[in-house]
This record gives C-alpha cells, sequence and structure tokens, in this order.
C-alpha cells in the first residue's frame, strides 16, 4: 500500500498512482529493504531509498544550524569528498544555487523533508509530483476525489507557483543525483550496515519496544514503521495518522555497537506530539511570536526523551545524555545528566508541564 494512503487521505490515491504507473511502465524503483507484509503492530525497522535520497538532496542545499542538526554532523562534507574522489558532477551541483536560493527566501520549504515518507518508492513520489505539477497545484483541477486529495497534500508544501517550480527543479535534480552517485553509494552502504539493522531490529523488538509499548498504546502510537535513514542525525522525522500508522525516520548507525543509537531517537520522536502540547498550553501569545515555542519545542523534545526513559528505561539515559551532547557539539563533561539539562535547558514551568504529561499517559508510575 502507497504510504501516502496510509498517510495522507483515502486508500483510493493508491489507484491514482497505479493507474499512472500502468500508463507509464511499471514502477522499477523498488527497494531491496523493508518491503515485506509484516503487521502495523510489530513497528518493524526498514530502510528506504528514496527517502534517504529525497534527505540527501536538503542536506546538500542547506546550512543546519540548529542545535541538533537535522544531517548528521560532516554529512555534506563527507557526500562531496565522496563525489570528488569519483569525479561525479551532477544536476544537483548545477542547480544549487538556485535551489538554495529559493530555500533562503522560503524557509517553510524546510518542512518538505517529509515528503518522501508518504511514498514508497522514487517512482511513486515522481508520479506524485507530476500530477502535482500538471494540476498547477490546484486540487479542483483533479477530475476524481482521490486525485483532488493528492494535489492537495503536496500544496500544503508548496503552495505557491515558485514553490511548484522549486519541487519540479528539486526532483530533476536528485534523479540525476542518483543515476550518477548516490544509488551506488546507497547500496553500498545498505550491504555493509546490515548487521547493524540485524541489531537494532533486535534491541526494538525484544527489549527495548516492549517497555515503550505502554506510552505508545496512550498517545495513539501503537504501530508504525521504524526507518534507519542515512543522512538524519537526533532530529528525526515523523508522520502520524492514527494509532497504526506511523512513519518515524532515524539516524541509521554506522555501527552494530552503535544500535542504540536509533533507539535514542526513537524515544525523541515519540514524546514529540505531547511536547507540543505541553508548550502550547504553557507559552503566551508574545512567546510563539518570537519564535520561543517553536526552541522550546525542539529542546523540550529532548528532555521528554530523557523523563521517559527514566521512567520505563533507565539503563539508556546516560547513552541518551551523551548522543544528544554530541548531537548538539557539545562535552558530556563528568554527569551526562546534568551537562544534557544544561545544555537543553528550559523553564521550570514548562519543564514540569511535559513531565505531568508523562505521568498522565504513563498512568502515573
Amino acid at each position: 500500500m502507497s504510504r501516502l494512503a496510509r498517510f495522507a487521505t483515502s486508500a483510493g490515491i493508491l489507484a491514482v498512482l497505479t493507474a499512472c504507473a500502468s500508463a507509464g511502465g511499471p514502477a522499477t524503483d523498488i527497494d531491496p529493504g523493508g518491503q515485506a507484509s509484516v503487521p502495523p503492530t510489530e513497528w518493524p525497522i526498514r530502510t528506504q531509498h528514496h527517502v534517504d535520497l529525497w534527505l540527501h538532496g536538503f542536506a546538500m542545499i542547506s546550512d543546519d544550524t540548529t542545535l541538533v542538526p537535522y544531517f548528521r554532523r560532516g554529512y555534506k562534507a563527507e557526500m562531496n569528498d565522496l563525489r570528488r574522489r569519483a569525479n561525479v558532477s551532477s544536476q544537483l551541483d548545477a542547480n544549487i544555487t538556485r535551489l538554495r536560493e529559493r530555500f533562503a527566501v522560503r524557509s517553510d520549504l524546510v518542512n518538505a523533508q517529509f515528503v518522501a515518507q508518504y511514498f514508497n518508492n522514487l517512482d511513486e513520489m515522481s508520479r506524485a509530483l507530476d500530477i502535482f505539477q500538471r494540476a498547477d497545484g490546484n486540487p479542483r483541477a483533479a477530475g476524481d476525489r482521490e486525485t483532488s486529495e493528492l494535489i492537495a497534500l503536496l500544496a500544503g508544501y508548496f503552495p505557491l507557483p515558485a514553490d511548484r517550480d522549486w519541487a519540479q527543479l528539486y526532483l530533476q535534480s536528485i534523479r540525476d543525483e542518483n543515476t550518477r552517485f548516490y544509488r551506488s553509494y546507497w547500496d553500498q552502504q545498505q550491504r555493509e550496515r546490515a548487521p547493524v539493522v540485524t541489531e537494532v531490529t533486535s534491541q526494538w523488538q525484544s527489549t527495548w519496544k516492549p517497555r515503550f509499548q505502554l506510552f505508545l498504546n496512550n498517545t495513539q502510537q501503537s504501530g508504525g514503521e521504524i526507518l534507519l535513514s542515512l543522512p538524519l542525525n537526533g532530529e528525526g522525522r515523523t508522520l502520524t495518522s492514527g494509532r497504526t500508522q506511523n512513519s518515524v525516520a532515524v539516524g541509521f548507525p554506522a555501527r552494530s555497537a552503535d544500535a542504540r543509537e536509533a533507539i535514542y531517537v526513537v524515544v525523541h520522536e515519540i514524546v514529540g506530539q505531547i511536547t507540543a502540547t505541553a508548550v502550547r498550553d504553557n507559552v503566551t501569545p508574545n512567546d510563539a511570536r518570537l519564535g520561543l515555542a517553536d526552541r522550546y519545542i525542539a529542546v523540550g523534545a529532548v528532555r521528554a526523551g530523557a523523563m521517559l526513559i527514566q521512567k520505563v528505561a533507565p539503563e539508556l539515559l546516560d547513552g541518551y545524555a551523551r548522543y544528544y551532547l554530541a548531537a548538539a557539539n557539545r562535552p558530556a563533561g563528568t554527569n551526562p545528566v546534568t551537562s544534557m539539562t544544561q545544555v537543553y535547558s528550559l523553564p521550570v514551568g514548562l519543564r514540569d508541564a511535559i513531565s505531568r504529561q508523562i505521568e498522565v499517559v504513563l498512568g502515573g508510575i
């Protein structure tokens, strides 16, 4: 089933993309990882090439200055070094100035990083964006309800004509980047990191998911999928639509010994909803206008993850603190947990509000 059909609106959207596939030939970009049918409540660990490719492009065109970077530290330099050694140049290089210019003007385009998670593969995503482009982003131009819903979803990310042009140029650029460099790089990484997927799956399914299942159930997140993504850092990407329709993309640890890093980011992501609720309920309108609410949500998610871990899996706390300090490029010091609370500082009232939310979800334990 198309992720768009699961996450966005109705399963009828799948028929739209399938019909386009019939007209244009079968999809050819089916990834080797994560295609087996798994009950959604199992929260399987998967990898998806097109998600990584989409995020790779964003990493290459943007300057990541957040406290916890969206993308792995040094990722852009590492990729450019690999590309230079392979003597690779693609349309991503040729168009990078235009892509960056629009990105600088329209900061909301950062939200388009989520788009790939609605789809199963690159061909499916490309067909959807082609439908969107040919309709000029207008849902009323569609001939049926499902196509209208597809266009409306993408219009939420690319509402302006210049945004649509940017999306078309971006897709064209990353497809060429994929052909010339990224697909071979991604395939090699999947082979080398296959033991990591096995280790993360083993730890998550046998040890950690049972610990967090009550929290997941009580926050309407009883099932979904976890995507290990090569470009990502401590800020994951989460789509939520119903109890069993969740997609959480997290960083892909480089070694089996680092498998817990993926678990840390999963925890950070699953507390996102209650963190946002606590912040919205405890900031003033003026704070929101000044952008403090967004900052508090970002910082609060790190602290909320630590609070939840302390409740249900305290043996993860030291490693979690060290991971998020390293993500912020801060020293762990003699007490990593204390250092984390200092780096990710929150007003006392907001900290207590998040703590109360977690206690309520866990039933007071």
